[in-house]
């Protein structure tokens, strides 16, 4: 009889080990923020062909479990992969081959990285990014004189950091057939004097844009690499990129499907005829690591050149009131034309007559629809009547970080009352009941961990201001861990396969040197990434 229990157990216990199932990676012995509707922790998941298993004890796990791969996650924080719901992916990349300049803190220094560039790359017409008069001890928009006297045959275009005005020289001004006399629609050729300054915003730079050397397909791909890298080393599994074409859509597709490129974006379609017509016939178009199914318009300008439509005029500027990019009449016949499709719209809107126009629209259209998800991409200055027509179906989409980087000037801009209905992100959390989070680098910087720190703190890095900027609008760290993972993946129609660690969807996720729930939040700011998953699959590592 014993010797019959002896061979019973033995058969059980090797019944038991046969009937474990095969996966391929264990993630254990981490602090594992699941994002899921009750927001649990747990300790370790298994992962098998690119996607969750199963979320759960180590213990358990390896009772049920045969792995291929272990990974002790060693106490660290283990959260989804990191979504960017706003930026410009693209244009990152091809920063990097253009001069940067990001963080100059003078004309001067802008002059002095110019001709440092152009010693180094003897460029026919030079091209950057990232100045910010606001950062300056002058803080006025810059002229062409000195451009003119130091590069007087080659032209030069370098865009204000928040792609809403750009300088040119008078080389470029010539190349692009500008002068007092050009006509435009939407934002302004300054002069000053019966003189052009160099100065364009919004609408007018198209006429340098057209004139400017379209990147070759190599130089394209580099720069989709070169962004593809940064993104990965700050934990971001998947980018919303705010306005691409179909040309650079396709080289895309076409890097994924090399394995190239295994970043997943999100991409919004540019509003031109060509991308409508192309993509709005043949319909949204899908893979696991592409998803093209929203179109990118421009309502206004940008409150830091003064371009954002208000509904009356700028506090520090008598009888201005910024423009809208489109009549309202084209905005309206684009959007109608979007909604009989099963395309997203998302709008930029910065000023509290741009947000009106796009939130009467959307509000229009939308109101015996279900489920469309139009967005409102920035949302930055709201009148107090117009909150009510966001929600689920009209949603925020914000960017923490402008609210710290414009604090310094805005309410000069906007004046003490209509400040109020800037930046409110807890008003608009509350009205639709969840926001997605972005960052709009390369305007800001790609760093998510700021955004977190901005959403939270609603102070600069150096703890300014005392008590934090309208702290009243401050989201809690659940909310902005949901805005960066959940949130933003349902912006996106993508809730179902990303945005939290759950069994079935895509095993995209972050480990971090600290916990974003736990630790000082001024310590935010300095957070690393350890390692980033995409499908299982190892893509960065500290």
């Amino acid at each position: 009889m014993r010797r019959l229990l002896l061979v019973f157990a033995i058969f059980i216990t090797f019944s038991s080990v046969a009937q474990k199932h095969k996966a391929d990676l264990l993630v254990f012995n981490g602090v594992v923020y699941t994002v899921d509707s009750e927001f649990n922790t747990t300790e370790a998941f298994a992962v098998k062909d690119g996607k969750f298993l199963k979320v759960g004890t180590e213990a358990a796990l390896r009772e049920e479990f045969d792995f291929s791969e272990e990974l002790d996650a060693k106490g660290k924080a283990v959260y989804p992969g990191l979504v960017d719901a706003h930026a410009h992916f693209y244009g990152l990349g091809m920063q990097q081959q253009r001069v940067d300049l990001t963080e100059t803190k003078s004309f001067a220094e802008v002059v002095a990285r110019i001709e440092e560039f152009q010693k180094e790359n003897k460029t026919e017409f030079i091209v950057g990014r990232g100045w910010d008069q606001n950062d300056w001890e002058v803080k006025e928009f810059p002229v062409k004189d000195t451009l003119d006297q130091l590069f007087p045959d080659t032209p030069i275009a370098i865009t204000r950091i928040d792609g809403h005005a750009m300088l040119v020289n008078q080389a470029a001004l010539d190349k692009a057939g500008i002068t007092t006399n050009t006509e435009f629609d939407g934002g302004d050729i300054e002069q000053k004097n019966g003189k052009l300054t160099g100065i364009l915003v919004d609408n007018p730079m198209m006429l340098i844009e057209e004139i400017t050397e379209r990147a070759d397909i190599e130089t394209q791909k580099k720069a989709l690499l070169a962004a593809q890298e940064i993104s990965f080393s700050y934990g971001l599994t998947t980018v919303d990129d705010a306005g691409l074409d179909k040309q650079v859509i396709e080289l895309i597709d076409s890097l994924n499907k090399t394995g190239e490129l295994k970043i997943r974006l999100y991409a919004m379609l540019s509003n031109s005829d060509k991308n409508l017509d192309y993509y709005l016939e043949k319909g949204p178009y899908k893979t696991d690591l592409l998803n093209v199914r929203s179109v990118k318009f421009y309502g206004d300008g940008a409150l830091g050149s003064r371009g954002a439509a208000l509904k009356e005029p700028y506090t520090d500027r008598d009888g201005h009131y910024g423009a809208l990019l489109s009549p309202v009449s084209e905005f309206k016949a684009t959007a109608e034309r979007i909604a009989k499709t099963g395309f997203q719209m998302n709008t930029h809107a910065i000023g509290d007559s741009a947000n009106y126009m796009v939130l009467k629209t959307y509000d229009s259209l939308l109101s015996d629809s279900e489920d469309r998800r139009w967005r409102v991409e920035h949302s930055q200055v709201i009148d107090a009547d117009d909150f009510k027509y966001f929600s689920k179906n009209i949603l925020p989409s914000i960017q923490p970080t402008h609210a710290t980087s414009d604090m310094y000037w805005a309410e000069e801009r906007l004046g003490e009352e209509r400040i109020k209905g800037a930046y409110a992100y807890k008003q608009l959390l509350n009205q639709a009941g969840m926001v997605a989070l972005g960052t709009d680098f390369p305007v800001e910087q790609v760093n998510p961990f700021l955004t977190f720190y901005a959403a939270v703190d609603r102070q600069d890095t150096k703890n300014f201001p005392e008590g934090g900027f309208m702290r009243d609008e401050a989201l809690s760290r659940e909310e902005t861990l949901r805005g960066m993972t959940i949130w933003a993946a349902y912006s996106n129609f993508e809730e179902n396969e990303k945005g939290s660690i759950e069994a079935g969807k895509f095993a995209d996720f972050v480990i971090l040197d600290r916990d974003l729930m736990k630790v000082e939040i001024d310590k935010v700011p300095d957070t690393k990434v350890i390692s980033t998953f995409v499908a299982g699959e190892q893509v960065y590592k500290n």
